[in-house]
């Protein structure tokens, strides 16, 4: 699989949770915390792979990304910071499901901006081999992905 088709799967997978979480009831206590975890780990993988992987990679090929890349890894910054929040909150704190609604609106904009601004353009410049030899080292970099949010580097900086 090639590494931007393996972000946008991600994303797929990022967005079903999402509509999950919208569709549970207001006191859906329990179903909301299994979201938000389940949440909470796929954004902590998917920022790592790309942090470490993907967006230098990008970088490289696409000079051009730069600005999209580093605007990028400041929209983690924030995401990574609200998962830190919501991984300790108790879903029945009021708090809870307004944090979870601003995170669904900052990472939908973010996805929006990658897949449709940036990630033609930098399949353009990478091409099938080399976007298929990133995907692979990806997928790999999966299990070695940190589970703590505040792990990844740009939560850091």
């Amino acid at each position: 699989m090639d590494a931007i088709v393996l972000l946008k799967e991600d994303h797929k997978t990022v967005e079903k949770l999402f509509k999950r979480f919208e569709k549970a009831g207001e006191n859906a206590h329990t179903e909301k915390r299994k979201i938000a975890d389940a949440v909470v780990a796929e954004l902590t993988t998917h920022t790592w792979i790309e942090e470490k992987i993907f967006y230098p990679a990008a970088r490289e090929a696409a000079p051009d990304a730069k600005d999209h890349v580093l605007e990028s890894v400041e929209e983690h910054h924030v995401v990574l910071w609200m998962l830190s929040e919501l991984k300790g909150l108790d879903p029945a704190d009021e708090r809870f499901d307004a944090k979870m609604s601003v995170l669904m609106e900052n990472v939908r904009h973010h996805v929006e901006e990658e897949e449709k601004e940036w990630f033609p353009d930098v399949r353009k410049a990478m091409g099938r081999n080399r976007l298929t030899e990133l995907g692979e080292q990806m997928e790999q970099a999966k299990k070695e992905s940190p589970t703590d949010p505040l792990s990844v580097p740009s939560a850091e900086q």
